[in-house]
């Protein structure tokens, strides 16, 4: 059965998850599996974790000497968690070092890769630590970026979002310890990408992607598609499984590519349909433009991803979040004391989505104030309930001019959630504006229908108004799943109606009349 496909991209575990990771693709990619799942879409959300980055082991020296290996189980360990606590339910997580398998899966892919004719041979400069004695690459070695002069790690430039081999970084150091490198011929296996020029064109026209995004391709193309260095020297990572070159270990953003199809069946299938997939611009190049060229080569009945979700940096106090400089506030941390429907709400809210956003603690008060000013409605509501009703739903139905005109702007409402909800206009941002209106409609629905209880017959109509705002609060609870799962699931066992309903105008009825309603008793939505 043909099935949608999510992917986020694996995290590094150099550290723990921070919120600038949760404010990127994992909360996101969770927001579109509910929704679609709440439509009865067979739905897949799978990543992994990054164990072989060399920020793993550079995270170890800089602590003191500690092994790669304790480093990526010790935080591998803190990111399943986190994704657990913050309600992000992948159904696949890849484990490279765990996984049986893994390795030779990835052994053969690139094995196929270089039996095909796409990887070549190539003797380049690449810097070397003397002191060290180490081959500089990746998180190794840092100087200033070829094509835009940002200060740059190895093989990739965040800001530019650009490949670099290494070797051609301005003032090249060494990140153990800060000492200049010399540049000495090493060769490497390259995978050269102006190959599959006609495709990656053929596929930009067909993705959807950001504007920015499509940016870095085609001025990559027009530029001339790069040569990828794909092997290096080193003792951390999978292997080369090719003769002659099997002290050095595979690039691990080439790794990257099986990684994604072990994701999708345990059995390594290729999948039945291209995924959605959610990074941050920083790994644009990889999706966009490594990534096809990869699978193309390996085997062009793959089945080329469907959409990119892109989200640009989330800044903190003006500065990129970092792991690898601790410049963070961490999610895990984030979660004792907020909750994750709070910060769920906060980060899809602030997600930056098309432009650089950037946390501040006033933010996640207004976060917190807006999610208060839900609860207390719903409080009210429960309250006049049990006043009116004796907690029950009463048998009124909404009706008259009020009711009418809520009804049609509920109805417009569920059409632009669907759309914020959906791929090809997902925006969490838009989305959490429109829940912030159902729920303020609600609230102001309540105020002004409240007079009809001061009337001397009014009571059948103030009776039919808390019936309509039961209606609105059903909504909610439906509508707010994808961004708010816990409060919302909470919301429904208080008005006894099903979880997981699609967003859909259908969602805002109230419960059956005579329906006991559980009172609320403390925060629905815990801000």
């Amino acid at each position: 059965m043909s099935r949608t496909w999510i992917t986020a991209t694996p995290p590094t575990p150099n550290g723990d998850l921070h919120v600038g990771h949760m404010a990127g693709p994992y909360i996101a990619g969770d927001v579109l599996r509910r929704f679609l799942a709440a439509d009865g879409v067979e739905v897949r959300y799978t990543t992994g974790l990054d164990d072989h980055q060399t920020y793993v082991p550079v995270r170890g020296a800089k602590d003191g000497g500690r092994k790669g290996t304790e480093v990526a189980d010790h935080y591998g360990q803190s990111i399943v968690d986190t994704w657990a606590a913050a309600g992000v339910d992948f159904d696949r997580v890849v484990h490279p070092r765990r996984d049986t398998g893994y390795t030779a899966y990835v052994q053969d892919f690139f094995s196929r890769l270089h039996d095909g004719g796409h990887l070549v041979a190539r003797t380049l400069p690449l810097p070397y630590c003397t002191g060290c004695e180490l081959w500089l690459y990746e998180a190794y070695v840092s100087g200033g970026c070829p094509h835009c002069g940002a200060g740059s790690g190895g093989n990739a430039c965040e800001p530019c979002g650009r490949p670099n081999t290494c070797g051609d970084l301005t003032d090249p150091h060494c990140v153990l310890c800060g000492e200049p490198a010399e540049l000495r011929d090493c060769e490497r296996l390259f995978l050269p990408l102006e190959p599959f020029a006609d495709l990656l064109i053929w596929f930009w026209d067909n993705v959807t992607m950001p504007p920015h995004l499509r940016v870095l391709c085609e001025r990559m193309l027009d530029e001339g598609l790069p040569e990828i260095a794909v092997s290096h020297p080193g003792e951390w990572g999978v292997p080369v499984p090719v003769r002659g070159f099997t002290d050095q270990r595979i690039y691990v953003w080439l790794e990257m590519a099986p990684g994604y199809l072990l994701e999708h069946d345990a059995d390594g299938a290729t999948p039945d349909s291209g995924p959605v997939q959610f990074f941050g611009f920083d790994n644009g190049y990889f999706h966009a433009v490594l990534f096809p060229a990869v699978f193309a080569a390996y085997d062009p009945a793959i089945p080329l991803p469907a959409a990119f979700v892109v989200n640009e940096f989330y800044r903190l106090d003006g500065q990129k979040f970092s792991t690898s400089r601790r410049h963070a506030i961490w999610a895990h941390e984030a979660l004792a004391e907020t909750g994750a429907d709070l910060l769920r709400y906060h980060v899809l809210a602030d997600r930056p989505n098309g432009r650089q956003t950037s946390f501040s603690l006033a933010d996640l008060d207004a976060s917190r104030a807006a999610l208060g000013r839900w609860n207390a409605w719903l409080s009210r509501l429960s309250g006049e309930v049990a006043a009116e009703c004796g907690g029950v739903v009463p048998i009124e139905i909404p009706s008259g001019p009020g009711w009418d005109l809520l009804h049609g702007r509920l109805a417009r409402i569920a059409d632009e959630l669907r759309e914020a909800y959906g791929v090809a206009g997902f925006d969490t941002r838009r989305a959490v504006a429109l829940l912030d209106e159902v729920a303020a409609l609600g609230d102001d629905f309540g105020h002004v229908h409240g007079h009809e209880q001061d009337r001397p017959d009014g009571a059948p109509a103030y009776r039919a108004a808390l019936v309509a705002q039961l209606a609105v609060a059903s909504a909610l609870a439906a509508w707010a799943a994808p961004v708010v799962p816990d409060g919302s699931a909470r919301l429904a066992a208080l008005l006894g109606v099903p979880a997981g309903r699609p967003v859909s105008a259908a969602s805002a009825v109230a419960p059956a009349a005579g329906t006991p309603l559980a009172p609320v008793t403390g925060p629905v939505f815990c801000a």
